[in-house]
């Protein structure tokens, strides 16, 4: 192991990254809060400083992947369509079996200028964990429980609200619902035998309402669905502590630009439409199954310097206050105090870890559990 790996491993370092994560995000929180009044004088202005301030903490997860862990991103796909990603609003369909593919997809938005301004449809479980779900509310992220008559007013109204986005976004989109385990796969497989549809190797079956919907919601206002499927070169199953611990992974990434105005505007023509685009998304798995690639072209996307300047930025800033805080410790010699200290530190990463734990799969819907009903709606 070397110097600089031997380095990555350690606790306090990764306390460090934990604690700017932290305090930078609730000062985030914080000047989100005070852009409050200003969405009723100039809901424009107040939508740029947010991205501005969201940016501010998802890069830094992004530069822990791409600076810390040193994991390494490729690209397929056609050069034709590469020079439109990032300059139109798109509707980002991915693969949902991974702990850190949301991580990837975030990876991609910022190496291509969209990383503040993107949308995610997520569990309404996650608006309440702090820093990331609070950011989330004042980025107009769309919030869903799961339940369908709920769902079908409230996302709407969402991404309606998204028709007037003064910055080009792409909205991520998860279509099976969860992510993939062996269990969730077996049931799956028992619903498509049940409706009579083709069964999928490396995938659940999509939840098509939740598709229709978004597809239809966003007509006028996205341009295109990026069909996007992510896998780890040699079998990898990356996690958030990986990363954290600095261990390096090779994500390989095919994309495919499908104009908008192809996906059918009838709900159950744009079900079948999406299940064949499941079925070909299963091919190019199997494809990299056994060729160790995706079909197509590698177009190059370098990283940007700019969520490393941001990382370096608020860990400078609040490195002084924590010095401060270490040296007046110190000095005090209060054994109460330094012990209180500790406390201290020991419940904020353990509220940093089960913030991540929100990401393992084990955290997942319970989709595919008995108690569940087995539909892919």
């Amino acid at each position: 192991m070397g110097l600089l790996q031997l380095l990555k491993s350690q606790f306090l370092c990764h306390l460090f990254i934990c604690y700017v994560f932290v305090i930078s995000g609730l000062i985030v929180n914080l000047l989100q809060l005070c852009t409050l009044p200003l969405w009723l004088l100039d809901k424009r202005l107040a939508r740029k400083i947010n991205i501005r301030l969201g940016y501010c903490v998802s890069s830094q997860m992004v530069a822990v992947l791409e600076w810390w862990s040193g994991t390494e991103c490729t690209l397929y796909t056609d050069p034709k369509s590469f020079p439109l990603y990032g300059k139109e609003n798109a509707i980002v369909v991915l693969n949902h079996t991974f702990e850190i593919d949301f991580l990837c997809g975030w990876t991609y938005c910022e190496r291509l200028g969209v990383l503040g301004s993107s949308k995610v449809l997520a569990k309404k479980e996650l608006s309440y964990v702090p820093i990331v779900g609070w950011m989330w509310y004042f980025l107009e992220i769309v919030f869903c429980k799961r339940k369908w008559e709920e769902d079908r007013k409230t996302v709407v109204k969402a991404l309606q609200n998204l028709h007037d986005y003064p910055e080009n976004f792409w909205f991520l989109l998860f279509c099976e619902g969860t992510r993939m385990t062996a269990k969730k796969h077996q049931v799956s497989m028992q619903v498509a035998e049940s409706k009579g549809l083709p069964k999928l190797k490396y995938h659940l079956l999509p939840r098509t309402k939740g598709f229709w919907l978004t597809a239809q919601s966003l007509r006028g206002t996205a341009a295109a669905v990026y069909d996007s499927t992510l896998n780890f070169r040699n079998n990898d199953l990356p996690s958030l502590l990986d990363i954290l611990y600095g261990k390096k992974y090779h994500a390989d990434l095919y994309v495919r630009r499908i104009p908008l105005e192809s996906v059918p505007e009838d709900e159950a023509e744009c079900a079948a439409w999406l299940h064949k685009l499941y079925q070909e998304k299963d091919g190019f798995q199997e494809h990299y199954a056994q060729t160790g690639r995706y079909p197509g072209p590698v177009v190059t996307v370098p990283r940007r310097p700019w969520s490393l300047i941001n990382w370096l930025f608020w860990s400078c800033l609040l490195l002084y206050p924590l010095c401060l805080i270490l040296v007046q410790l110190i000095q005090s010699g209060s054994v109460t105090t330094i012990l209180a200290t500790v406390v201290l530190c020991i419940a904020a990463s353990l509220g940093v870890r089960w913030m991540i734990g929100q990401t393992e799969i084990k955290q997942a819907s319970n989709y595919g559990s008995k108690a569940v009903p087995l539909s892919n709606n």
